[in-house]
């Protein structure tokens, strides 16, 4: 016996062809590739889209970053893969709806008249009765019976043994089938007007048309051609920042590999930026008056582009997107924090940088970003930095609603004044970014200034918190801050504190006060060199000074048991010599003596707590905002999206495709009757596409008004 196997290498292209779009139309492949479509729109939503390369590093590592790099994950939406899945969707559901609508069309002009008899007992429902009235007669009652109650009737008269018999073919519900090729369309339809609105028709220009992302700066009208795309573009979205007083007619289209510039056919001319606030810091409105000049015909049209209210010229949408510092001039005063250098005054713009130097010393600054409104919450819960534009629906609900006993508390929103961002580079090129306040803010019954720092943007800022002293102004910290680097004011500190402290006629007890003064004044200015602690980890550095440095010489030289008692008597003696260093250093700028009162005291806290973490400010010098000329800036999104009509048409075929075939059922019912004496046997019969107790309770109507309620 031989068993011989098909041939495959003789299947014929045809019989190839025919089993590759059973693959692309078959149910199994659309749902895949809207399984991936998901999975990669879920990727696009948790992961932000179009940032620097850098902020993924941060956030991600360099390995992963680098991979997922190489993946598209950046810009999902505009990956070719993502592309290819949705042209191969489109051409998938394409070719279901090409091989089922012949089907359909054809089963919608169909009343499928021509049933047996014997093929009513298949169906769930059926019924049979006995009529006095002739077939023909009971065919034409129930014809019109069903034409009255919607259906759409056929009679047919068909010969018997015993007589002619009829047969009554009737149908409701043909837009069950009409929402399957609607819902279906609309898929496509939605597919092609998302590739229409995407970057498909950009990079088809960078493709074959020569165009190339850029990636250098400089002015925008230095850009060459081959980064330019023509104002004939057929589709683009991309952002156009515009400075109040000026106008923009080039807008950016950012790219995995740099920027596209968009050449537009008009120029949007910024009059005004209009930002309100409610009382709690949230912003309320956001509009610009602008100016429309059209390059072709010279027409002027003014405009007004709000949040959700976009204008409209030549065919291309103006959103409101956002807004930003559009170069405002600001002053800041230089305050000497780890270095004995003298106050000094720089001015800049933001968006650019000066180079500031020192003999050999030389570091850039950065001038980053002014905000003229900070909204804190002082709810008591220690948060700082609250985004007043966050939606926290489950709060907002929680703290209305419900029992008397709230699960969560309100917030306490003011606006605590400009702030003042900057960096500020060595020159190895690393940065470290700053945020100062401009206004002293009251913290837990304190006036004090906020100096922030942080050396990664992925990390929050640490803020130094800065007494204020009786003028409301930095300038205590500071000429203390100095007196401390200062070994002859130390030494004048010590000899006041200890000729103070010891009653008259005791000078050896003065002498002894003095070293252990003195070993503490110096281990706290950093003067002295900290021991490293037993047990400390390898390689720990020591203490530069501040506290720290007393901790770790108490842990050095104390033993255990008598450490609480020591440092008691260590850090009394440390604040007498700080105060008495702040009087010398008032002495010395012309100021009156102030005396160690309950307010004095507890000023002197904070500024020794001031004075030790300023150890731990990276920069010699931070930087006070004394002044501003603020100048905003208006973020617009422009976009032609000749297929955002096809997306809302999709999206109503759709809507009425879903209703269609979950709330339309499509229902056939047949009644046979056979000629029996003088009158008929009627068999009926009912099909419904679903089974529901809406088709038993219809089918038990119907039976009552087509057969006369005779079972």
């Amino acid at each position: 016996m031989t068993v011989t196997s098909p041939d495959l290498s003789s299947r014929s292209g045809a019989d190839r062809l025919r089993d590759i779009t059973e693959l692309l139309s078959s149910m199994r492949f659309a749902i895949a590739l809207l399984t991936v479509i998901c999975i990669a729109s879920v990727v696009g939503t948790v992961v932000k889209q179009h940032e620097p390369l850098n902020n993924y590093v941060n956030q991600f590592g360099p390995f992963w970053a680098d991979i997922f790099d190489k993946l598209h994950l950046y810009a999902v939406y505009s990956a070719w893969w993502f592309l290819l899945i949705l042209a191969f969707l489109v051409i998938s559901t394409s070719l279901c709806i090409a091989r089922n609508t012949p089907k359909i069309l054809v089963d919608l002009k169909a009343y499928k008249e021509n049933i047996r008899e014997q093929s009513f007992k298949a169906f769930p429902h059926r019924a049979e009765s006995d009529l006095a009235e002739s077939p023909e007669a009971a065919a034409h009652r129930m014809g019109q019976a069903l034409i009255g109650a919607g259906w759409k009737v056929r009679l047919q008269a068909r010969e018997t043994p015993h007589g002619e018999g009829w047969m009554v073919a009737a149908k409701t519900g043909a837009a069950n089938k009409l929402g399957y090729l609607a819902a279906h369309g609309a898929i496509v339809l939605v597919c092609i007007g998302g590739l229409l609105d995407g970057d498909l028709f950009v990079r088809a220009q960078m493709w074959f048309n020569g165009k190339e992302a850029y990636l250098g700066g400089g002015m925008i009208a230095d850009v060459p051609a081959k980064h330019r795309l023509s104002p004939s573009n057929p589709t683009f979205r991309g952002n156009l920042l515009v400075t109040e007083g000026t106008s923009s007619g080039t807008a950016i289209l950012a790219q995995p590999q740099g920027v596209i510039l968009q050449d537009l056919p008009f120029s949007v001319e910024l009059k005004k930026f209009i930002v309100e606030y409610y009382d709690t810091g949230m912003p309320k409105l956001f509009a610009s008056d602008i100016v429309i000049h059209d390059h072709e015909t010279g027409e002027k049209k003014d405009a007004r582009v709000e949040v959700n209210h976009p204008a409209q010229h030549r065919g291309i949408n103006i959103y409101q997107s956002s807004f930003d510092d559009g170069g405002s001039r600001v002053r800041l005063k230089a305050l000497p924090i780890n270095a004995p250098t003298r106050p000094f005054e720089v001015t800049g713009t933001i968006g650019t940088s000066t180079v500031l130097t020192d003999g050999d010393d030389r570091m850039t600054l950065e001038f980053t970003g002014l905000r003229v409104i900070n909204v804190e919450n002082f709810s008591g819960q220690g948060e700082a930095g609250i985004d007043v534009r966050k939606v926290d629906l489950r709060e907002a609900i929680e703290s209305r609603l419900g029992s008397g006993h709230k699960t969560v508390s309100e917030r306490t929103l003011r606006n605590v004044g400009p702030s003042i961002s900057y960096k500020l580079r060595d020159a190895a090129g690393q940065a470290v970014e700053y945020h100062n306040y401009m206004l002293p803010i009251e913290l837990d019954g304190s006036r004090v200034y906020l100096l922030g720092m942080r050396e990664m943007p992925s990390e929050p800022f640490r803020y130094l918190r800065v007494p204020v002293d009786e003028q409301d102004g930095l300038g205590g910290f500071v000429r203390l801050r100095a007196a401390l680097a200062d070994p002859a004011m130390r030494a004048d500190a010590v000899r006041r504190y200890a000729a103070g402290a010891v009653e008259d006629g005791r000078p050896e007890l003065i002498e002894a006060l003095a070293l252990s003064a003195t070993r503490a004044l110096n281990l706290f200015a950093g003067a002295e060199p900290a021991p490293i602690p037993p047990g400390a980890p390898a390689g720990l550095p020591p203490a530069k000074g501040g506290l720290p440095a007393v901790s770790s010489f108490l842990e050095t030289n104390v033993p255990e048991a008598e450490r609480e008692r020591a440092s008691t008597v260590l850090v009394r003696i440390l604040n007498g010599t700080l105060f008495e260093l702040m009087q010398l250093s008032r002495e010395r700028a012309g100021l009156p003596v102030q005396a160690l009162d309950d307010p004095m005291q507890q000023r002197m806290a904070l500024m020794v707590m001031a004075l030790s973490d300023s150890f731990f400010y990276p920069a010699p010098m931070a930087f006070e905002l004394v002044d501003f000329d603020h100048v905003q800036a208006s973020v617009f999104q422009v976009a032609r999206a000749p297929g955002q009509n096809v997306v809302y048409l999709g999206c109503v075929l759709l809507i009425a495709g879903v209703f269609a075939m979950l709330y339309v059922r499509e229902r056939r019912v047949w009644v046979w009757l056979r000629p029996q004496g003088a009158g008929a046997h009627a068999t009926m019969a009912l099909s419904t596409n679903r089974k529901t107790l809406d088709a038993d309770k219809e089918f038990g109507l119907l039976k009552t008004q087509l057969l006369k309620g005779q079972a």
